[in-house]
């Protein structure tokens, strides 16, 4: 494969020295279990989770409500483990309570900066504060244990608030990205049973407000949410029901007894966060108190070398996964997240470097796509700020080019400082695969499977490969794992564990080289990512055929140079219906106005029937190859090979 092929020649880049791979937290940790490499600590967490768990737990020390009896109780099967039976956990116990009430409860949480230049600040002390009064307010309302609640923000400090005064009651989130269309969002809230909403007024982006509010009513009305609270942070004149809309500030004040941080089981239900898959709706990742915080706060310690006061910016979104990664795992470590408002290049395109220079920073993760799109403006942006306080680099959304990783590497961390490169899912709770600070790194590759994880690359067949490209297996179990889909426990089985029993089926292709350096090589499935954000086909092709003059349509990632992959879609029309521009571009706003302005199709195409099975089922992978032009596979299940010459000619236009 070509992709492999562009990584052959590739050398070692950086190499650890002595003293800071000894002083890491996982140099530490492998001093502390006698073992002598992340390769060497991985196998035996593989031959033994509940030791490397449990020893996990205690070294990171992550504070309990009550100590657990029984690190792993596997007997469900390894495809529905239960971790740290008889004890109590809440996330806002030991990510915020606990590191309120110890000596640096001074120490900041969270930063925030918005496009207009506000600033705000909170420490553990202050969060704990915030937190209890929000939690207040949301009990109030009728908000208690068990409950989903929605949030459908911006990244700003009551993102934070909202999110652990959720978890202190043992209600459960449903986050959802700040760019989806109204659609998008009462489809999640409606599938996940929420009956309360909180969301903005609207944020900044590039000099100009983007209204919340307005896409909120109508999510809400789809779903029937009965509150929707709303954060005030541009001041706008928004529409505003009675009974059922709440002002964030006035929820803050209702009086009511202080609500009490549950005590809950371990395995309560945290988080309901959904991806898109190849078919059907979106799924709803059911993830633990004890398990997605944690899996989270191991691969800050052990990857990237997280420690209490550091400061980690990542820039996303809490409707993506590695929101609540930073938000849960950071503070869980007493670390603090900071948070950003608007676009990298806007007011300049210094701001992120100013950013991490003005606000000390120590850890700074960003995808490749918007490296690939800071690239053009040179070093001198970056050069401009010093940033002395910045220890690591970190990206993850997609594999890298060496070109990008190169700049990434020798203008903003001046050849110095690690790239952390690290890929997962969110099912996973965060990374299957990453770079260490004990370990040289090569550009674009991961050392190996985070420790915890054990991960293969396997043939057709399911037996280990080396050298040739395979597909990405998981062989254990590790508290991260998604307890399932929502209410839909088949389609998890299906999803991941139907080729093999036991052994989780990833959904990549990856290749490890002869020097043991691991490379992941995009999606075996159907499932488009547009600059790190994952979209299934069918949420595409469901906003299309919602268009009268659209019969049927297939929607599939296109490679892009800045982006990665953006939207195709090959619409089949109506009898009588005549193709033309105005109708694409039509249809392109149909979708941007359903799935958000990020997932708007760049490509759009008519043709006279799709490719497909005998059974009718649409084949997204030939489609797309045959409009990139390139050669197929096995065609034996093609019912109309027809469809694609027709493809073919249109990819050539």
């Amino acid at each position: 494969m070509d992709d492999v092929q562009a990584f052959a020649h590739l050398e070692i880049a950086w190499r650890p020295d002595a003293e800071r791979s000894r002083e890491s937290v996982l140099g530490r940790f492998l001093a502390q279990t006698g073992t002598k490499s992340a390769e060497e600590l991985g196998a035996r967490a593989a031959a033994d989770p509940a030791w490397f768990w449990d020893e996990t737990v205690r070294s990171l020390g992550i504070a309990f409500q009550e100590p657990y009896r029984q690190v792993l109780d596997l007997s469900d099967g390894p495809e529905f483990p239960k971790w740290f039976r008889g004890g109590r956990f809440n996330v806002v116990h030991a990510a915020v309570e606990a590191h309120a009430c110890s000596p640096h409860r001074d120490a900041r949480a969270v930063s925030w900066e918005g496009e207009d230049g506000a600033q705000r600040r909170l420490t553990f002390a202050e969060l704990q504060q915030e937190v209890d009064r929000a939690a207040k307010g949301l009990a109030a309302l009728g908000v208690g244990e068990g409950d989903a609640v929605g949030i459908y923000l911006p990244m700003l400090p009551e993102t934070v608030i909202a999110t652990y005064a959720i978890a202190k009651l043992g209600a459960i989130l449903v986050p959802t990205f700040s760019g989806y269309g109204a659609q998008a969002v009462a489809t999640r809230l409606k599938d996940a049973g929420a009956r309360m909403l909180i969301t903005a007024d609207g944020f900044l982006r590039r000099g100009k407000p983007v209204a919340m509010k307005e896409v909120a009513d109508q999510a809400a009305d789809l779903a029937d949410v009965e509150h929707m609270i709303v954060v005030r942070r541009l001041g706008r004149d928004v529409a505003w029901r009675e009974g059922r809309d709440v002002d964030w500030t006035e929820m803050l004040a209702r009086q009511g007894a202080p609500a009490e941080t549950a005590r809950l089981d371990p395995e309560a239900t945290l988080m309901v966060i959904y991806t898109s898959g190849t078919t059907g709706q979106p799924k709803g990742a059911v993830h633990a108190h004890c398990g997605f915080p944690i899996k989270a706060a191991q691969d800050l310690a052990h990857a990237f070398d997280v420690r209490p006061g550091d400061l980690l910016f990542w820039y996303t979104d809490m409707g993506w996964m590695m929101g609540p990664w930073a938000v849960y795992g950071a503070l869980l470590l007493g670390a603090g997240v900071m948070l950003f408002e608007g676009t990298p290049d806007y007011p300049g395109p210094d701001r992120l470097w100013r950013l991490i220079s003005e606000h000390g920073v120590t850890h700074f993760g960003i995808s490749p796509t918007a490296v690939r799109s800071l690239m053009p403006h040179g070093e001198d942006p970056v050069k401009r700020w010093p940033m002395p306080t910045l220890r690591v680099l970190g990206s993850t959304g997609e594999p890298w080019n060496p070109e990008p990783w190169r700049w990434f590497f020798e203008t903003v961390g001046d050849s110095r400082l690690p790239i952390i490169n690290y890929s997962g899912g969110t099912e996973i709770s965060g990374g299957i695969v990453g770079c260490f600070p004990t370990e040289p790194i090569k550009p674009c590759s991961f050392r190996g499977p985070i420790p915890g994880l054990s991960a293969d690359v396997v043939d057709e067949n399911g037996q280990s490969v080396r050298g040739q490209v395979g597909e990405l297996v998981l062989r254990g179990v590790w508290p991260g794992m998604t307890r399932g889909f929502w209410h839909d426990r088949q389609r998890y089985l299906d999803t991941y564990f139907s080729r093999i029993p036991g052994v989780w089926y990833h959904g990549d292709f990856a290749y490890v080289d002869e020097d043991g350096f691991w490379y992941i090589l995009g999606r075996s499935d159907d499932t488009i990512k547009v600059a790190g954000k994952r979209v299934g086909p069918a949420e595409v092709e469901s906003a299309l055929v919602a268009h009268s003059a659209v019969r049927e349509a297939a929607a599939v990632g296109l490679p892009h140079p800045m982006k990665g992959e953006v939207i195709g879609c090959f619409c089949v029309l109506q009898d009588g219906v005549a193709p033309n521009e105005a109708l694409a571009e039509e249809l392109r706003a149909l979708a941007a106005a359903t799935l958000g302005k990020s997932l708007r199709p760049e490509v759009v195409r008519f043709v006279s029937a799709l490719p497909r099975t005998r059974n009718g089922k649409i084949l997204r992978r030939l489609a797309r190859q045959a409009y990139l032009g390139q050669s197929f596979g096995d065609q034996s299940a093609l019912e109309n090979p027809e469809a694609l010459e027709e493809l073919r000619a249109l990819g050539g236009d």
